[in-house]
């Protein structure tokens, strides 16, 4: 079944849809003939995403929110499901990363990663998920990264809000398997965004830099690809990037040579 033939006529939301992996999603299942609800933080750039499709621009809905603040989300997405009637597939790509040390780190830091990361994806998962089980179909997926299944400097709420997206995830497919709810963990390595830019330091301000490591990763586009072959074959674990993902299976098998590769590898 082509991509075109699986999302044409579906509904999806995805967040994080004004940039990288979350815009190259958009544009993509617009072109496959799926009506998208674009959100993000940044209203502007949805803006642009919508206007750059510009033969698929009454596919695209811009509705921006900020995950930090997810008050009002029942309600937002009450909206929606009063508008469209569905949603076939929640793709939650919306995030925050880190680039400080653990001693570093205030805990206020701590708690706003999580917020974004776990707290604002799960909030929307929850709020959606009820229509899912009412319909008995859908698809939910959340983002987390390889270092969502491992720890790395650098990166340590940012790894434990992903590692625990991991757990919430499992359990929701087991949950709801019986509801014939899908569920997937997209598990991305080395991408070429702007997430180590956007990457909060020690004191809440931004990175401001493009990583070494991400400057080499996969584009947005091959990763969208990469995402979208993996929910037509509903795979739990949805593996995005090249080379880098070996050190999941060096993680996992061979634990000890994971620790003495990762202490080596160049953190930002």
């Amino acid at each position: 079944m082509t991509s075109t033939k699986y999302f044409s006529g579906k509904t999806a939301w995805i967040t994080g849809g004004s940039s990288g992996i979350g815009e190259a999603l958009v544009k993509n299942l617009a072109q496959c003939g799926a009506t998208v609800i674009a959100s993000s933080n940044d209203a502007a750039g949805l803006e642009r995403v919508k206007n750059e499709c510009a033969a698929n621009i009454g596919n695209i809905h811009c509705v921006p929110f900020d995950l930090a603040d997810t008050s009002d989300i029942d309600t937002l997405v009450g909206e929606q499901i009063k508008r469209f009637g569905t949603i076939d597939f929640l793709i939650n790509i919306g995030g925050i990363s880190q680039r400080a040390t653990i001693n570093e780190t205030p805990l206020w830091l701590d708690r706003r990663i999580f917020e974004i990361n776990y707290f604002g994806t799960i909030a929307l998962t929850k709020a959606i998920l009820p229509y899912m089980i009412n319909r008995k179909s859908g698809h939910i997926l959340a983002t987390s990264s390889i270092s969502g299944r491992f720890g790395f400097p650098l990166r340590s709420a940012y790894s434990a809000s992903k590692q625990a997206l991991h757990g919430f995830i499992e359990t929701l497919y087991l949950e709801n398997k019986r509801n014939n709810i899908r569920a997937s963990v997209i598990i991305p390595g080395r991408v070429r965004t702007s997430i180590s830019i956007h990457a909060l330091d020690s004191s809440g301000h931004e990175h401001g830099r493009l990583d070494d490591g991400q400057a080499g990763g996969i584009t947005p586009q091959q990763a969208a690809r990469q995402i979208i072959k993996g929910i037509k074959k509903n795979r739990r674990e949805i593996l995005v990037g090249s080379g880098e993902l070996m050190m999941l299976h060096i993680r996992r098998y061979f634990p000890w040579l994971f620790f003495r590769i990762a202490d080596k590898i160049k953190s930002t």
